[in-house]
């Protein structure tokens, strides 16, 4: 725990699976951490990594981790800095022990514990708990599990901080989660280095908004800004941001000194509103957090001040997130040049159209769009000029069955020769089929899920 009057450091390393993969690296060798916690997981990972996990059971977590660990491991056994990830995926065990092996590489054996958090998978579950009467009712559309549950390819329940805490507490310097909620990873820390209680609502509430900002990345240190993104300096070398958090629960947001990006107001408030639904009712599994008393102060280049955030007990339930497999897609695309870009586009759509028809191919769902003019805005965009230099055609089915997404994948290359003129890239080949992956939110009652954690502390 630190003392009454320390500030705790935590930065962050990764938004998302696929991040700067330099970042982490960049924000131990920056300057001064307590902790670096880094975000894998999105709705849709969990699916991905299950389905590499049926292919090879030694998967199932984000791989690049590891090789990116073999490079931070001296640093966490020189200073001290401590890593919170929900890199584990779906197979935090397996994240556990590659972890091991790439502590030896790094030469840090015996200097090192790793700690592994396991029982938010409810996949093997799901049948047990829906004969035990739990509907597992899609939040969105009131539709109980068993509607799908033969088609279920993963299901993860949003865990807490408490396994983080314990894992700390037994002195675990890495520790490894599935699917930790994403602001865990940060007050999770704050929760075990200010010894605050469960019932610390407000403190915690404050460590979520702490969180909130520091999930995504170089997104609350100028990446991505909408306010004067013209104006961010040297994102080439964006620094990360980096919550300075005091026991009381105010925080400053900041970012190591010479790196690029920019922490202001706007930054900050951008990123507090991104995923926002009802601001009076933020939802994590230990508290309920409220963003409508927050305040924000720059008392500084490149510092933030966040402040007012109260919070309330935290809810019976834990959310769950689902994805099953319905049905299968493909996309694919065509690039028609000047002159009369746009009606060449339009009417090799309606030929491929005609010949869906014509072949009696069934689809759920026909899409098609023209990059670079109504891709992004739709309807919006109105009509475009006869004179536009060039326009992408791309055209997506969807449907239950696999054979006529199959059959649709080898129509689209005639059209080089069977339909409008200057065709100038048939970008990428045929199209590949894919099954489609879709989201199911539900909820389950805390007691189903909490008692099935586990931490498992190994020794590097």
């Amino acid at each position: 725990m630190t003392s009454d009057n320390r500030t705790l450091r935590i930065g962050s390393g990764q938004g998302f699976w696929g991040d700067d993969l330099d970042a982490p690296v960049r924000q131990m060798e920056g300057g001064p951490l307590d902790y670096l916690m880094m975000d894998y997981l999105a709705e849709v990972t969990m699916s991905i990594m299950q389905k590499q996990r049926s292919r090879d059971p030694s998967t199932g977590y984000a791989r690049d981790f590891i090789p990116l660990m073999e490079r931070l491991f001296p640093a966490v056994a020189s200073k001290g800095v401590r890593i919170v990830t929900n890199a584990g995926g779906v197979n935090p065990e397996g994240c556990g022990e590659a972890l091991l092996e790439a502590g030896r590489k790094a030469g840090v054996a015996g200097k090192v514990k790793v700690g592994v958090v396991t029982g938010d998978d409810l996949l093997d579950r799901l049948p047990q708990l829906v004969e035990e009467g739990h509907e597992l009712t899609n939040m969105e559309t009131g539709r109980p599990i068993t509607d799908i549950l033969e088609d279920v390819q993963s299901a993860n329940a949003y865990i807490g901080a408490d396994p983080i805490v314990e894992a700390l507490r037994k002195g675990a310097d890495v520790i490894v989660t599935g699917r930790s909620t994403d602001t865990a990873l940060t007050y999770g820390p704050m929760m075990h280095a200010f010894g605050w209680s469960p019932d610390d609502h407000d403190r915690i509430a404050q460590g979520v908004v702490a969180g909130h900002i520091n999930e995504c990345g170089a997104q609350a240190s100028g990446g991505n800004a909408m306010a004067d993104w013209w104006t961010i300096p040297s994102m080439e070398t964006v620094g990360f941001p980096i919550i300075e958090a005091s026991p009381d629960g105010s925080l400053v947001v900041t970012k190591h000194p010479g790196t690029g990006g920019r922490v202001n107001r706007a930054v900050v408030t951008e990123q507090l509103l991104y995923e926002m639904g009802d601001p009076s009712e933020y939802i994590t599994p230990d508290v309920v957090a409220d963003f409508t008393s927050l305040q924000l102060e720059e008392v500084g280049e490149d510092r933030v001040r966040v402040t007012g955030v109260t919070g309330r007990p935290r809810t019976d339930f834990l959310k769950v997130s689902i994805a099953w497999a319905d049905g299968w897609k493909a996309v694919g695309s065509l690039v028609y040049s000047w002159p009369d870009a746009p009606a060449k586009a339009r009417e090799a759509a309606r030929i491929l159209r005609a010949r869906f028809d014509r072949l009696g191919l069934e689809f759920d769902e026909v899409r098609t769009e023209l990059v670079g003019w109504d891709a992004t805005h739709g309807h919006l965009a109105g009509e475009p000029p006869s004179d536009i230099p060039e326009v992408q055609l791309r055209i997506a089915v969807r449907a239950r069955d696999r054979a006529p997404v199959e059959r649709f994948s080898r129509e689209i290359a005639p059209l080089v020769l069977t339909g409008p003129p200057s065709v100038t890239g048939f970008a990428g080949g045929r199209p590949r089929v894919q099954q489609v992956m879709a989201y199911w939110p539900a909820l389950l009652r805390r007691e189903a899920v909490e008692p099935h954690l586990k931490v498992r502390i190994l020794e590097v």
